[in-house]
């Protein structure tokens, strides 16, 4: 498994990146080697507006489906494309391979955590 530097993760096992009012989400590598195969992504529209941990799209794999929650409110100002005609590039590379970059409401992400508390929680499930 991997844990990319430098983003911040959440506890549903999403990842953003967070540079000045952008954010980039996406879903951590521990989340798309647990679902398997991933068949799917539900992309939300661009200009759709979303809470902080509101759900914004779903990723359906052989085994499970998803929701997929936003770590910062924010509005959707790009979707990944090419997930829709290729899901399965979130197995490949799921830090690559994000699902939408945001115009950020709120940037706050003190109750989000860094790589090695993400590494921590991992462990311990």
């Amino acid at each position: 498994m991997k844990i990319e530097q430098g983003l911040f993760y959440t506890k549903d096992h999403e990842w953003v990146k967070v540079e000045g009012d952008v954010a980039t989400v996406g879903i951590a590598d521990y989340a798309q080697e647990h679902l398997g195969d991933i068949i799917y992504v539900e992309l939300p529209d661009v200009d759709d507006e979303f809470d902080k941990g509101e759900a914004f799209s779903s990723v359906e794999s052989v085994k499970a489906a998803t929701d997929v929650f936003l770590p910062v409110a924010g509005t959707i100002t790009e979707v990944n494309e090419e997930l829709e005609d290729e899901p399965g590039l979130l197995n490949q590379d799921a830090y690559a391979n994000w699902i939408v970059k945001i115009k950020v409401s709120d940037p706050d992400t003190s109750d989000l955590m860094d790589a090695a508390q993400y590494e921590a929680f991992v462990k311990e499930l």
